[in-house]
């Protein structure tokens, strides 16, 4: 009985020590979903254009963006490249080594980054949404770019000339477990130079690129949840028939 006593208080406090490990800066809601498909379609090719050159999608096939609504024409003229068929699955032409020795690590491949990246503390949309708009400038870093959200992460920001070049605000503020001390807090971004999207454009080309990664995770998942609704109301139904019929049998017993 102890045992599962001091089991049930760990399990109590998980969501806390994940939070204290897995870091404190605050997500921001993804602010689109998965049905508008014009949102989608900019996406992809947003993911295609500038995700694509250093990450791999090999859970997906170009051919399966036409769930989106891009016809094959459309996928061929705006989306494929250096011979790239159709049916081909999304993959980055660098090399796993080369990845490894530019930026330190692999550059992990992106098919289902957006439920990877599910927590308590957000949807991955939330968390993918969130570190797109956090990179700054960071002469220190040898790819001379730092994130917010990862601290120290070896990806540039592939983005920049869209979101344009930013250096973090940092404030001094009192420590609030030891007045005595000061601690620096994030006060927010210096625009240094502007990018080619104001930043509401930026925001939501990023919005557009998120909802395709999630969209990209689990392509079926809005078949999933209409079925799941019809799924729902038929069992709703079968109970109100199965709960009439058990009292009209126990009635003709009685």
């Amino acid at each position: 009985m102890k045992f599962i006593t001091k089991l049930i208080a760990i399990l109590a406090l998980l969501p806390t020590l994940a939070l204290a490990e897995g870091g404190e800066f605050p997500l921001d809601a993804q602010p689109k979903g998965t049905t508008d498909l014009s949102s989608l379609q900019n996406g992809a090719k947003l993911f295609v254009n500038y995700c694509l050159n250093c990450h791999s999608a090999s859970a997906m096939r170009y051919n399966r963006l036409r769930d989106i609504g891009l016809s094959e024409e459309q996928i061929k003229d705006n989306l494929l490249f250096t011979g790239t068929k159709v049916g081909d699955l999304m993959k980055t032409s660098m090399l796993p080594a080369d990845g490894k020795a530019w930026f330190g690590a692999t550059p992990p491949d992106l098919s289902v980054m957006a439920r990877a990246k599910a927590s308590h503390a957000g949807s991955g949309g939330d968390y993918l949404y969130t570190y797109l708009r956090s990179f700054y400038k960071d002469d220190t870093r040898p790819t001379g770019w730092n994130n917010m959200v990862f601290p120290n992460v070896g990806m540039p920001n592939a983005l920049w000339e869209l979101q344009g070049i930013r250096t973090v605000k940092m404030v001094e503020e009192k420590d609030p477990h030891d007045e005595s001390k000061s601690v620096q807090t994030f006060g927010g971004y210096n625009q240094v130079t502007p990018g080619k999207l104001s930043p509401l454009e930026y925001d939501n080309a990023v919005a557009d690129l998120v909802s395709y990664m999630v969209w990209m995770a689990e392509p079926a998942q809005n078949t999933r949840r209409q079925l799941g609704v019809w799924v729902l109301l038929f069992l709703g139904l079968f109970a109100v028939l199965a709960w009439r019929l058990n009292a009209s049998y126990w009635k003709e017993i009685k």
